[in-house]
This record gives structure tokens, C-alpha cells and sequence, in this order.
């Protein structure tokens, strides 16, 4: 699997702090160490997308059962015991979010 960049000002940089990018100790990796925005100059979290993305190939998260061991079944009565204690919400988004984010249904 290939990893491409494309910079508009390649190999050129401000100054030292901005040379963030290193390659990795696993073949064929890099690693930026700060923050990643695309369409964004803002980040305000490790990777913030804003747009669409696509994925040729799979999401892998904590969540997948990959990852898991000593999975078994539980009390299917204390589980929807605590559902009924959930607070479930509707929301609008903001118009300023939603503009910014493509989204036409808020």
C-alpha cells in the first residue's frame, strides 16, 4: 500500500518548526506529529476532514471484534434496564456549522 502527498510549496518550509512530517520505523509509514486538517486550516482534533471521504479498504477501531477477547453474552433484562435510563435527545445543527459542513437537512 502507497502513501502519496502533494504539497503546493514541496520541500519548502517556513521555518524548522513546520518540518513535522518523519518517516516511520514500519515500512512504508510516515508520521506527522500535530495536528491534520484537509479543507480545514483549523484542526481541533488529530485528523479533521471537512468534506467527503472515501475508503478503498477497511475502517479497523477499537470497536471491531478483531481486537476482542472474553466476549460473552450478558442479561438481556439488566441491559434493557439500563437503556430505559439513557437520556436520548433531538437536536438541529447550528447554521453556521451546517453551512460550513455541506449539510443541507439540519
Amino acid at each position: 500500500q502507497n502513501i502519496f502527498f502533494q504539497a503546493s510549496n514541496p520541500g519548502q518550509f517556513e521555518n524548522d518548526s513546520d518540518v513535522l512530517w518523519q518517516r516511520g520505523h514500519v515500512p512504508e509509514t510516515i508520521i506527522y506529529h500535530g495536528r491534520v486538517g484537509i479543507n480545514t486550516d483549523a484542526p481541533d482534533e488529530a485528523l479533521v476532514v471537512c468534506g467527503n471521504a472515501k475508503v478503498m479498504g477497511r475502517v479497523m477501531h477499537p470497536p471491531d471484534s478483531r481486537a476482542k477477547q472474553n466476549i460473552r453474552e450478558v442479561d438481556t433484562n439488566e441491559q434493557l434496564r439500563r437503556i430505559t435510563q439513557m437520556r436520548l435527545v433531538e437536536y438541529d445543527y447550528r447554521p453556521e456549522f451546517a453551512s460550513v459542513m455541506g449539510i443541507k437537512d439540519t
